[in-house]
């Protein structure tokens, strides 16, 4: 049931000791992992070979400022260019969505990357951590990207997570190292920045990522610790049957909860099947903790890997790939 992350450029002793345990489900790179197309292939490869296929790696690779791999990938564009473009031509604007989200979903695919923590389905409201990472600031705006993201991203064979249920988009902190509560009621909230995920959800989502925020008029824990959030909303009232991924547990707003043990339970209790322990100086500990429990669902685990996976001369031969760049290099002009 553990997502966690890596300290390097490559495998150590330690790391591959950890991915062998079976509550470990997979692993997420970030920036710290990436020095090249090559070298960062050969660390997925050498994860592959530890665990086979039925393990995720996984990556944000929004574009903008979250795009952890960018030496020899596409340079992608914040959504927020997507959002601007809307304003003006509408059409255009879901085109270079499902483009955008193409590109990214081929490139992740042909280098082993199984899953891009995308889209953000946040609303663009001034939050320090979300910023041009959101589409735009109206619902309907982000909710008709969103979809045609969420196309984009099946083209190119990869599962969608949308992110960060109900909405991280309308407060101000960075949880990542502040904590943040929205004062909104439930009604407010629901016609506003669950909107998006509600349609998401609708057109089969097979992935979501909660927030660390808490809204204390609906519960007083953050939302990936609230059982009212991710069982009686996100998945009785809401109807999403995919899997819910807790945020990072080293984030700030993560530790309300306690320490790791603490986190850990809370999000297990609310309901999360994966959990994000993404800085390697607590994977020990999180590890002692699920210690005996039994890893995710080979089944529903099947249902995030990719597929389609092209290899990287395949993608360079493609034209569409070339007119896609084209396109989206326009909106940064």
């Amino acid at each position: 049931m553990l997502i966690i992350g890596l300290s390097g450029l490559a495998l150590t002793a330690v790391e591959r000791e950890q991915l062998a345990a079976p509550q470990v489900s997979g692993v997420i790179l970030f920036a710290r992992n990436f020095a090249t197309r090559g070298q960062v292939t050969e660390l997925i490869e050498s994860v592959r070979a530890l665990r086979g296929d039925a393990f995720l790696v996984c990556v944000d690779q929004e574009g903008g400022r979250v795009q952890r791999f960018r030496d020899g990938f596409t340079a992608l564009p914040p959504l927020a260019t997507l959002g601007a473009r809307y304003a003006s031509d509408p059409q255009q604007a879901l085109a270079h969505a499902e483009e955008h989200a193409w590109l990214m979903a081929t490139e992740m695919r042909a280098i082993g990357v199984d899953l891009s923590f995308a889209p953000v389905l946040d609303l663009g409201r001034g939050n320090r951590a979300i910023g041009t990472r959101a589409f735009a600031a109206q619902p309907e705006v982000v909710s008709a990207l969103g979809l045609a993201y969420l196309r984009g991203m099946r083209l190119g064979g990869m599962a969608a997570t949308i992110k960060h249920f109900p909405g991280h988009g309308s407060v101000l902190e960075d949880t990542h190292v502040d904590r943040a509560s929205d004062e909104r009621d439930f009604d407010t909230i629901c016609a506003e920045d669950l909107l998006p995920f509600i349609d998401a959800i609708d057109a089969g989502a097979e992935a979501a990522m909660m927030a660390h925020v808490v809204y204390p008029r609906v519960d007083s824990n953050p939302a990936g610790y609230s059982h009212t959030w991710v069982t009686d909303i996100l998945r009785n009232e809401l109807g999403f049957r995919g899997v819910v991924f807790s945020d990072d547990i080293s984030m700030a707003a993560g530790e309300s909860a306690g320490g790791v043990a603490a986190r850990i339970q809370a999000h297990i209790t609310a309901g999360c099947d994966l959990i994000l322990a993404c800085q390697p100086d607590i994977v020990d500990a999180a590890l002692s903790e699920t210690q005996g429990m039994t890893g995710f669902d080979p089944q529903r685990l099947a249902s995030l890997c990719g597929s389609v996976a092209q290899s990287w001369d395949q993608l360079l031969d493609n034209p569409q790939r070339t007119r896609f760049i084209a396109n989206l290099m326009k909106l940064m002009a």
